[in-house]
């Protein structure tokens, strides 16, 4: 007898799940709730991983800053060790823009919170940022909707003017044209000279809270004894690090470090900021799936249990084919067949749940979801596989059967 075509063999697996809906069904469900939860774990994963490296680039390609503190303390003594860092000023800024020939923007920022006022509306915790003329062209650009940036006359005479934020147009102007407006910041007065475009949320944070007022009047009203971040602009990706090496030699120079001690400051580039993100991601992604995947695994277990129930039921059925002409083989082909369908119908229905669940999560919290059309593809291969593995042993179970005792049996 020839071999029974595949396309028999899905037939016949199909009309035997048909004909047991209702425990097609509960077999699916292992399978759907173990897909269901990986599909939206990595969908919120991936949304979250495509939103760290788009939107929390604060820094462009060929921009970095040195800063007095370091990300990521990896100890209590290294912390320690940081906060006896001397401050960058203004003078190391100005050092760096003499004499380093792979900078070709150099400017310094320095920043604090306070509460901003107009008559009787006022805005808490809006961050105050000093910066250079220049600074708007280094890291992330501040584009305007409206007025103008702060200029080098601003800077230098110290000149009580803000570039200010969306949320403080919202809530301190919300009907009237804030250009040339008077504002408070704690009690001292300030004119807004320029709008920011709107950015939105980050992570659930308002990127429109904020001030920007030249550097030389944030050191006159706050305070001149604080440690600045100094901001600078490569001209070219190739130049950056040649760029951060001569930072680095002007400032261990200026500080009297030998050869021997470590930089008393720290270099923040995109990068920096995304290797952090994956540090204190990656442990929580792990488990996450690590959960997904147990789920995953009950799923095949389920779907093994009721085809060795099917087989049991079957077992007449199975004996009648075989005495007709059926080969083992075209028993063992046709069980994997109804496993391996059973587990990717059941990842079809956990794909579209999960996208459903991710999508949920994403509208009611500040976690982005996204799913790359391959994961996809590979999930319901997975589930497919799954049922194909699980379904091993309840199909050779049934190929083997005897097929004189499996017609004398009562099932």
């Amino acid at each position: 007898m020839a071999r029974l075509p595949v396309t028999d063999s899905l037939r016949m697996a199909l009309s035997s799940l048909w004909a047991n809906r209702l425990r097609t069904f509960l077999t699916l469900l292992g399978i759907i709730i173990g897909v269901l939860t990986i599909i939206a774990v990595v969908s919120v994963i991936q949304g979250l991983d495509n939103y760290v490296y788009t939107k929390m680039s604060f820094y462009g390609a060929n921009d970095f800053s040195v800063v007095k503190f370091g990300f990521g303390a990896r100890s209590f003594r290294e912390l320690l060790e940081q906060l006896k860092r001397k401050d960058l000023t203004l003078a190391d800024m100005e050092l760096v823009k003499a004499k380093c020939a792979s900078c070709a923007l150099v400017g310094a920022s320095v920043s604090t919170s306070r509460t901003v006022r107009h008559r009787d509306r006022s805005l808490r915790d809006v961050d105050i940022r000093g910066v250079t003329s220049v600074d708007h062209f280094i890291g992330s650009v501040l584009e305007l909707e409206s007025g103008r940036q702060i200029q080098k006359d601003d800077e230098d005479h110290a000149r009580p003017v803000a570039v200010i934020g969306q949320d403080l147009v919202d809530e301190l102007f919300p009907t009237v044209d804030p250009l040339g407006r008077r504002f408070k910041i704690g009690p001292d007065n300030f004119q807004v000279i320029g709008v920011g475009v709107r950015k939105g949320k980050l992570l659930g944070m308002s990127q429109d809270a904020f001030v920007r007022i030249p550097i030389s009047a944030f050191m006159k009203h706050y305070g001149s004894r604080r440690s600045v971040s100094i901001n600078v602009h490569a001209a070219d990706q190739e130049e950056m690090a040649q760029a951060q090496e001569e930072v680095r030699t002007l400032l261990r120079s200026r500080r009297h470090l030998s050869f021997r001690d470590e930089d008393d400051f720290s270099f923040q580039t995109s990068e920096s900021f995304i290797q952090i993100y994956r540090s204190a991601t990656a442990g929580i992604y792990f488990a996450m799936i690590a959960i997904a995947s147990i789920a995953l695994l009950v799923g095949g277990i389920v779907v093994m249990n009721i085809m060795l129930v099917s087989v049991t039921e079957r077992t007449k059925e199975i004996g009648l084919r075989m005495a007709v002409g059926a080969r083992r083989r075209d028993i063992l082909f046709q069980f994997l067949i109804e496993s391996s369908v059973l587990s990717a119908a059941g990842g079809v229905l956990g794909i579209l749940l999960g996208l459903l669940l991710a999508e949920g999560v994403s509208a009611a919290t500040a976690l982005p979801a996204r799913l790359d059309p391959v994961s996809i593809v590979l999930a319901v291969v997975l589930s497919a596989g799954l049922g194909l593995f699980f379904g091993i042993y309840p199909a050779n179970k049934a190929a083997k059967l005897d097929p004189i005792d499996a017609l004398r049996s009562e099932q």
